[in-house]
């Protein structure tokens, strides 16, 4: 594969799905994937698991569907929106941007008048949506309603951007390896999570299911490539990052061996990573039941949480095409 699925990438990440509310990209990528797997199913918390049959290990494959988001606590007499956060939002980058809600409301997040821009917290910031009474935004909004950021996804020759890339592009790169694989000697389950952001929720209760031999998850991780940057050894179009460690894990060292070697083997850029803070779907799954060898396939990512998010296309298409590739060997470490 050379080149991205423009059209199926902008709808997958334009489409609504904040924690708890991954209904519409749910169906949206099983729609996508149904004629490529064997089984399909949802389970009761909402996770979608995508079965190719196999005969030989059983692999579980995770990646989340939910992206942060707000959900409105109050309302005011002039029809702004009080709001706490659903993950991890920050006062600073969501000052001044768009969000929009499930039925299509678009508002804008703004601020009490502050003598100190570092005093700026998400209980002193509201949600405008052009309401002038608290009764006309609640002909609009209630209590509850959840939004997320807005802004449309830019797909060029060399990158993508958008709000939702954590972590709907580890779920891209999931859907197109599945359409990739005619027949596996694995056993293979693709599961699309849910809730993630709020504590690996539902990697938690699909991997009690599965009950897999491996688990691999696909998703964003931070670079050390841009001005004054964390001292972090990734850097964006440099290839996809093989996990090391971060604070919900330690790889599996025989799994992450054997990573890296099927990725010299097959002669593709890598990256060692080595995050400091934060955690994926891996981090629930090597936990479950008696434990599960796990490591995480990371694309390299600028702007995490926030409004723009980006990567670069060669990261995205080298982590499919390894994928695609590395599903057909024994996993023998």
């Amino acid at each position: 594969m050379d080149k991205l699925d423009v059209k199926t990438l902008d709808t997958l990440l334009s489409t609504f799905g904040p924690s708890g509310n991954e209904e519409a990209v749910r169906e949206f990528i099983e729609s996508e994937i149904k004629d490529h797997v064997d089984e399909l199913h949802v389970d009761t918390l909402g996770n979608l698991i995508a079965h190719k049959k196999g005969n030989g290990k059983r692999i579980m494959l995770a990646g989340h569907m939910d992206q942060i988001g707000l959900m409105v606590t109050y309302i005011d007499k002039e029809g702004f929106l009080r709001f706490t956060n659903i993950g991890g939002i920050s006062p600073a980058v969501s000052l001044s941007q768009r969000v929009i809600f499930k039925n299509g409301t678009i508002g804008v997040i703004g601020s009490e008048h502050l003598e100190n821009i570092k005093d700026l917290k998400l209980d002193k910031m509201f949600i405008d949506i052009g309401a002038n009474s608290r009764e006309e935004a609640e002909r609009i909004i209630s209590i509850g309603d959840v939004c997320g950021y807005f802004n449309a996804p830019v797909i060029d020759d060399q990158k993508v951007v958008s709000p939702s890339l954590d972590d709907r592009i580890g779920c891209y790169i999931m859907m197109e390896t599945i359409k990739n694989i005619k027949e596996s000697p694995n056993d293979l389950y693709f599961v699309f999570t849910v809730q993630e952001e709020l504590g690996l929720r539902g990697a938690k209760t699909s991997a009690y299911q599965v009950e897999p031999d491996i688990g691999i998850a696909y998703d964003v991780t931070m670079t050390g490539d841009t001005p004054k940057a964390r001292t972090m050894a990734l850097k964006m179009g440099e290839g996809f990052a093989i996990k090391a460690k971060d604070n919900s894990m330690i790889s599996h060292p025989g799994l992450k061996n054997y990573l890296v070697q099927e990725a010299k083997k097959q002669k593709v850029n890598y990256q060692i990573e080595v995050l400091e803070f934060g955690g994926t779907d891996s981090g629930a799954i090597h936990l479950s039941k008696e434990g599960v060898p796990s490591s995480v396939l990371s694309i390299p990512t600028r702007y995490i949480h926030s409004t723009c998010e980006m990567v670069s296309n060669k990261d995205v298409l080298g982590a499919i095409n390894y994928s695609t590739k590395l599903l057909m060997t024994d996993f023998n470490f």
